[in-house]
């Protein structure tokens, strides 16, 4: 029995219940940061409890996250935010033949080129735009086929008012490795991977020097030269004040009508013409080696078969078989470097 009275018991009660509520017993109302931080541990125990329950289901969803955040993997859904820095300007013709009727392998190399480009875009978030080169007129009185870049361009540049950079592909080109983004590959180290002057290599012998020339500016055109000069089947150009100066001047109806009879490759001439003369142009175009994003197959350059700095090798980002058209098979070396690209980045998933 207790060594307490009953009487003693109740004040002993009381007196240690007065003592509770005083010391211990929380307050009735009670500050929002203390019930936001009691809803916080509640919650977190809640889901704390769920993982544990669900131990499976929880690792299930965590591995779909980071697919889609991580990697390009195939049927699972990934998350792109924001516009796209970069936008894929393919020049095609989906629509029927642009001289004559596309014959079957004509059809083939099309939808292998855009079928290249919408896969390498989609892997890494950019754009890509597949512009129709069917001849129309420009003005009333002449056909200005070829010189159509330019204008494309300019189109582009409004269509995709917050990209940054625009990236012209030729129909007969196809991206090798498409696990190599352009940031990875040269954008995010432009002055490292680019040559500002034609001390090393100058095909057609323009003007090393030219006066009031400032190479401190920014790159905002990227092109590469091959053994006949400037190469514009795949090239890069920045949007910004320069870049539509360069699109104004060079797309001018008054230059053209000057010298469209004498430059035989039309818009490559008009523009290594500025190159040679302005200065302000000539600043901020920055040139890569041809196989950085350009590479020819045997049987371009023919004049220059013996000069590996032309051709394709093995681990090279993207080839272009200029001039297949004439004489060479397009057909046949789509498909080719189609395989070969297939056999290089074989995904890890396929086992065949």
């Amino acid at each position: 029995m207790s060594i307490y009275s009953v009487h003693e018991r109740v004040e002993l009660g009381e007196a240690h219940g007065d003592d509770y509520t005083h010391t211990f017993k929380p307050a009735k109302h009670q500050s929002a940061k203390v019930k936001f931080q009691h809803y916080v541990r509640a919650g977190t125990r809640t889901v704390q409890e769920l993982i544990l329950q669900h131990k499976i289901f929880a690792i299930l969803l965590m591995l779909l996250l980071s697919l889609s955040l991580f990697t390009s993997t195939p049927f699972i859904p990934h998350f792109r935010r924001g516009d796209p820095k970069v936008v894929i300007i393919l020049a095609a013709n989906e629509g029927g033949g642009v001289l004559k009727w596309k014959g079957p392998q004509e059809w083939s190399v099309e939808r292998s080129s855009i079928a290249n480009k919408k896969q390498y875009a989609k892997r890494h978030g950019y754009a890509l735009t597949i512009k129709d080169m069917t001849i129309k007129k420009r003005y009333s009185h002449e056909w200005r086929e070829s010189w159509e870049k330019v204008d494309i361009l300019k189109q582009t540049m409004r269509q995709f008012p917050n990209a940054q950079w625009f990236w012209w592909l030729d129909l007969h080109t196809f991206i090798m490795d498409p696990t190599r983004s352009l940031e990875e590959h040269f954008l995010d180290d432009l002055e490292g991977s680019t040559y500002r002057t034609l001390d090393k290599l100058n095909p057609l012998n323009i003007p090393v020097d030219i006066p009031y020339v400032n190479y401190d500016n920014p790159v905002d055109m990227i092109i590469t030269q091959d053994c006949g000069g400037f190469n514009l089947g795949s090239f890069l150009m920045r949007r910004s004040a320069w870049s539509e100066m360069l699109l104004d001047s060079w797309w001018d109806p008054a230059l053209y009508e000057q010298m469209h009879m004498q430059w035989e490759h039309k818009e490559q001439d008009a523009l290594e013409t500025l190159y040679s003369t302005q200065p302000w142009i000539r600043e901020r175009v920055g040139f890569l080696p041809l196989r950085m994003i350009n590479a020819f197959p045997p049987g371009a350059c023919s004049d220059k078969a013996d000069d590996p700095q032309y051709f394709f090798h093995r681990h090279d980002f993207v080839v272009n078989m200029a001039g297949c058209e004439w004489g060479r098979d397009c057909w046949q070396e789509m498909e080719h470097y189609k395989a070969l690209s297939k056999q290089i980045y074989k995904p890890w998933w396929h086992f065949w």
